[in-house]
């Protein structure tokens, strides 16, 4: 009976717990989807063109690099993804990620730095939904263009499957994330979700719907790019 009780008392005192975990990712993806939507809405922000053809999305809001030189960065966001066998269908739920362990190239001391990065082929997209991926190793990198369209970039940035983009202090440019690693954060996912799921159970096997947290997120680029345009022959 004592045993029953402590037990008992023991998953008790665990709820508040799980429920601030929750609200702590319910946080960051509203985080995240007001960062893209901020981000959109730069005059001179991603290429149109780029976006239509980007099979999923990551923001990582916020994150932070450690003031030591050229030290590494830290930080947690989340990946939608296109529905549909082939990443052609509307932006689905996310999945929680995490950034980590890069030297990405800047001098930011403790300053908190927004990112967006496009997975722009399917290969890149399935590599990010199984297992940790090393830019510019498991999956080719490169900083991304800016502007109305892409028809200025070069041959390493159209043959990327990575493009990245950073915001801090209010400006806004493509920067290189090579040697940064992206994995899926499945603790994160099970304290946004209640259960426990991988970034393939979220995103392509539609084993939970998209939370309200993500409701800016996910309606921003539905909005911006409701169709996947990678089959395009050329660019507009």
């Amino acid at each position: 009976m004592i045993r029953r009780f402590f037990v008992v008392g023991l998953l008790v005192s665990l709820l508040p717990l799980a429920a601030l975990a929750q609200e702590k990712e319910q946080d960051r993806v509203q985080d995240a989807g007001r960062v893209l939507q901020e981000i959109i809405d730069i005059p001179d922000n991603i290429p149109q063109d780029l976006l239509d053809r980007a099979e999923c999305v990551i923001v990582l809001p916020s994150v932070k690099k450690f003031a030591i030189g050229i030290g590494g960065s830290y930080g947690r966001g989340v990946m939608t993804c296109r529905g549909g066998a082939n990443f052609t269908g509307g932006w689905g739920a996310p999945a929680m990620y995490a950034l980590e362990g890069a030297n990405i190239g800047f001098q930011l001391g403790g300053n908190a730095t927004d990112f967006v990065l496009l997975v722009m082929n399917p290969r890149g997209a399935r590599s990010l939904l199984k297992s940790k991926v090393k830019l510019g190793a498991d999956a080719a990198a490169a900083a991304g263009p800016k502007g109305r369209t892409a028809s200025a970039a070069t041959d390493v940035v159209m043959r990327a499957e990575v493009l990245s983009y950073s915001r801090s202090r209010g400006l806004f440019a493509g920067i290189s994330l090579e040697g940064s690693t992206l994995r899926s954060d499945n603790s994160d996912n099970e304290n946004l979700y209640g259960r426990k799921l991988n970034a393939t159970d979220i995103i392509r096997d539609h084993k939970a719907a998209a939370p309200p947290s993500a409701q800016t997120l996910i309606a921003a680029l539905n909005k911006k790019s409701p169709h996947n345009k990678s089959d395009a022959k050329s660019l507009k």
